[in-house]
């Protein structure tokens, strides 16, 4: 049988309690709350209930009480109420997310970077191509006698170039016909249309140019690939020492020798999923996470790029809030590179 309603009302208030104080939660500190009242004995037989239902625990060295990892996903499920972001919050988040960046990886990376100065947490970004990803446009730019530079533009609009030292003297007029061949035969394919019977004919109309043809191709070739993958970039990893549960120097060095970018592009629904979600504790898939909770949010920025925002943190974290910050993020990135209109401000909000 589960928790009943008024067990439900003293769990949320001692998560959070503890997520405030980081101190196990006494019975006498629920009992002076003025939304629940109940008398000390209740309260405290009620905590004691939780405890046998696995939803609280008993820290050997304190009378109070914390949350287990049930408890919190209880907490998260169903007695979690929505965080509403301050007028101030959301003109930071504003302001930040104005600093229009020309390529997507920087935009993202930079976001984390914020997210892990708002939450005070590690936060980390993963973007993803969904779409197979070509080749825009094709150009050559002189850099001397005997090199040039392979310039591409892909169809996310990143900008990508390769110096090529010349194994001979070519042409302005050869580096000419090569682009407009390239330009009329790769554009717009993807690395798996890269048939040897298309490089083949590319090669046969490039004229004295030929030689850099599967030298251009590798490139693109490997260029394109290496894009498919997801890409994770994380950011704040040593903010976890402010947090009491990483004051021990044994268990900080150790989380902080393993949370990197492999763990990260490890953890279930990366890209994927649908709105905000939440592991908790020994949800995670990493052992070397059990001790930590992971929030994220998917966002979507067009161009067949998605991917995931999110933060690590001590279960004891402010689920609420950092959800709330999360989903406004991932909703402001889509209309950054949607309609360029961000989120309105909660006065916005007031004045409509």
């Amino acid at each position: 049988m589960g928790p009943s309603e008024r067990q439900k009302k003293i769990l949320r208030a001692i998560v959070e309690d503890y997520v405030r104080t980081a101190e196990p939660v006494s019975s006498k500190a629920i009992s002076q709350l003025p939304e629940l009242n109940y008398s000390s004995a209740t309260i405290r037989n009620e905590m004691a209930a939780l405890t046998d239902l696995g939803l609280l625990e008993q820290p050997h060295t304190s009378a109070g009480r914390v949350p287990s990892a049930l408890g919190y996903r209880l907490y998260v499920n169903e007695l979690m109420q929505d965080y509403r972001l301050s007028t101030d919050e959301t003109k930071s988040l504003n302001q930040a997310m104005e600093m229009k960046m020309a390529q997507a990886d920087k935009v993202i990376s930079q976001i984390g970077k914020l997210v892990s100065q708002l939450t005070d947490l590690p936060a980390y970004a993963v973007r993803s191509h969904v779409q197979q990803l070509s080749v825009k446009r094709f150009d050559f730019i002189g850099a001397g006698t005997q090199s040039i530079i392979l310039v591409v533009m892909l169809s996310s609009d990143e900008i990508k170039n390769k110096l090529i030292r010349l194994p001979l003297v070519i042409t302005d007029h050869d580096l000419k016909l090569l682009g407009a061949v390239l330009n009329a035969s790769l554009a717009g394919i993807p690395a798996s249309g890269f048939t040897p019977e298309l490089i083949d004919r590319i090669t046969k109309n490039a004229g004295d140019a030929a030689s850099l043809v599967p030298i251009v191709v590798d490139f693109v070739a490997d260029l394109l690939q290496a894009q498919q993958h997801s890409e994770v970039f994380l950011t704040g990893q040593n903010r976890l020492l402010s947090q009491p549960e990483f004051h021990d120097i044994d268990k900080a060095q150790q989380m902080l020798t393993t949370l990197d970018e492999d763990i990260i592009s490890n953890l279930p629904a990366t890209i994927g999923g649908n709105g905000t979600q939440i592991l908790v504790g020994p949800e995670d898939i990493s052992k070397e996470l059990r001790d930590t909770s992971v929030v994220m949010t998917q966002f979507d920025i067009g161009e067949g790029m998605k991917g995931m925002i999110g933060v690590v943190g001590p279960t004891r974290m402010d689920y609420a809030k950092v959800t709330a910050r999360l989903s406004y993020f991932a909703e402001g990135l889509a209309k950054m590179f949607g309609t360029s209109e961000l989120p309105p401000s909660e006065t916005d909000k007031e004045d409509s």
